[in-house]
């Protein structure tokens, strides 16, 4: 173990797991609680149209990608809330045009283009000092809006007419939730590629609720799966050679699997 983290390069890795597995589990506590989880899967599928973009015009991908994921996210929200359309329904139609979108552009491309696997699989292994940055800085954010505004997010997590009858600014919390999501994504495609980065706004929350019986003890859980689960699944990937990103969401999801087996949450 000792040897592992004589390395630059892991010592940096294991960073940006435990950094991406705590932001992770905060917004995804809120997202399991308020049934986001299927616009977190459009949101990081859409992100691969801007993506694609910044490769395609020799733009930075990431702010690209990051651009076109919040804009889908209040897209989203704005034409749900409007009562046009259902949210899923309107996820379902970013979903495939992002994704179609992505394709069609990176077909365009001539050339090798290592970056497009990293971004589409994970490559925790190849995160620098500037990347951490990045990283802490988004997390920052996101992190204080939650702190902040933490009690009214939960608020609207649980009865969202109450909180309006209660004058709650519940659709610039709303919408701030969506943002923050956005932004969780596309911090986490580093870690675990476009793929599977949904899978971290899920997996940590659904296994503090299962185990949990109040918001508090959920939250804590949340957070303690999200930070383990991503610092286990690098040193699981590093002893049996595999990709670090499939890795880390194989030992969350495992986690997962014994909170349904040894505490099954009825009712």
């Amino acid at each position: 173990m000792a040897e592992m983290f004589s390395y630059s390069f892991m010592q940096h890795a294991l960073l940006a797991a435990v950094l991406t597995g705590a932001l992770c589990s905060a917004v995804a506590f809120f997202v399991v609680l308020k049934r986001l989880s299927f616009l977190g899967v459009g949101i990081s599928h859409t992100a691969l149209a801007g993506i694609a973009l910044g490769l395609v015009t020799g733009l930075d991908p990431f702010w690209c990608g990051s651009a076109f994921a919040v804009a889908t996210a209040l897209a989203t929200g704005h034409i749900s809330r409007r009562g046009r359309l259902y949210e899923d329904t309107v996820i379902g139609i970013f979903f495939a045009a992002g994704m179609a979108l992505g394709i069609a552009l990176l077909s365009s491309l001539r050339g090798y283009y290592p970056e497009i696997f990293s971004l589409l699989f994970g490559n925790i292994l190849s995160v620098s000092a500037a990347d951490l940055r990045l990283l802490a800085a988004v997390a920052a954010i996101v992190l204080l809006f939650i702190a902040i505004f933490f009690k009214e997010l939960l608020a609207i997590s649980f009865d969202e007419e109450t909180a309006v009858a209660s004058g709650l600014p519940v659709k610039f919390l709303y919408f701030g939730l969506l943002a923050a999501m956005a932004l969780t994504v596309m911090v986490s495609v580093k870690l675990v590629g476009i793929v599977l980065a949904s899978a971290l706004l899920v997996i940590p929350a659904a296994t503090g609720y299962r185990f949990s019986r109040n918001y508090r003890t959920m939250f804590c859980l949340s957070l303690a799966t999200g930070i383990g689960g991503s610092a286990g699944g690098l040193i699981l990937s590093y002893f049996l050679d595999l990709p670090s990103g499939a890795a880390i969401v194989l030992f969350m999801a495992l986690i997962f699997v014994i909170s349904l087996l040894y505490r099954p949450r009825d009712g």
